[in-house]
């Protein structure tokens, strides 16, 4: 078990005095059997005129805040302190059936996990990539097709941050051969649907210790969970070949990447008045 803490920080910034429209946030981790929170503290300037929390369809925690007045500037400043426990074992166990691909999902498993098995772009470019991890024989076992793919995209692709909204299409990260994290999360999604397993993408930070080589720190990180019966969602982070939640800090999980961004709003005036934002992300260890 360690402890870490992630400072999320947030600034937008305008030429000119500006309304601010409702803002909605997913900056608290989500609390399971193998991550605790200790603290949280969520500061906004200019203070808002009112805060309330939700939880949406995923069961992700939002806040959502409006304000009253003009303001030139507008900043948000998460602090979190939890206690991370690493699950990445060995061997997962998964039910016999589905030790081995292709296996069926159970009848009362599927009403659950369809959406995980929908493929949100066509074309046959990512199902035909995706094919290069299986065996030429007529089973390969399951988590060595993940893994495979989770070493491959590291192997296959180049990492790089890209400051733009949104993300390239599966197809793009494939042309090109790189991408950010939340790119080659889309493509192992993509792929790992187009093979009959559920996938589902996930939002959150990563604890990069120093000299361990991972990509993603400094911003939000991203990665995938696939369904496997047995074992449940497993993390795989194709951006740094991580199987299980080692140095991976879940926020916020769901069928799409645009279902689940960290912070999003709007503001009223020109569209001229926005000078950019600044986004600063640091996690790191509390010494025992």
């Amino acid at each position: 078990m360690s402890v870490l803490t992630v400072h999320h920080s947030t600034v937008y910034r305008y030429s000119e005095p500006v309304g601010l429209g409702i803002h909605r946030m997913m900056f608290r981790p989500r609390e399971s059997y193998d991550l605790r929170l200790i603290e949280t503290k969520l500061e906004i300037t200019p203070p808002p005129a009112q805060v309330r929390w939700l939880h949406d369809p995923f069961d992700n925690s939002v806040a959502v805040v409006s304000f009253e007045g003009t303001t030139s500037s507008l900043s948000f400043d998460s602090t979190v302190t939890l206690e991370h426990v690493e699950t990445s074992v060995p061997e997962y166990p998964l039910e016999e059936y589905a030790r081995s691909y292709p296996f069926r999902y159970a009848d009362e498993d599927y009403p659950n996990i369809a959406s995980g098995l929908e493929r949100r772009y066509a074309g046959e470019s990512v199902p035909q990539w995706a094919l290069q991890f299986l065996d030429p024989a007529e089973k390969t076992p399951t988590m060595k097709v993940l893994g495979a793919m989770t070493q491959g995209i590291r192997d296959q692709f180049k990492y790089n941050v890209r400051v733009e909204k949104g993300v390239q299409t599966p197809e793009d990260t494939l042309k090109s051969k790189k991408g950010s994290c939340r790119d080659f999360a889309v493509l192992m999604m993509e792929a790992v649907r187009s093979l009959g397993i559920a996938a589902r993408f996930v939002s959150g930070y990563i604890f990069v210790p120093d000299s361990s080589g991972l990509a993603g720190g400094g911003a939000t990180h991203a990665w995938i969970q696939a369904y496997l019966p047995g074992a449940g969602w497993i993390d795989f982070c194709p951006t740094n070949s991580i199987i299980g939640n080692r140095n991976l800090i879940r926020v916020a999980v769901a069928w799409t990447h645009d279902q689940v961004l960290p912070l999003w709003g709007t503001y009223s005036g020109s569209a001229e008045a926005f000078q950019g934002m600044d986004v600063t992300v640091n996690v790191t260890e509390v010494a025992g």
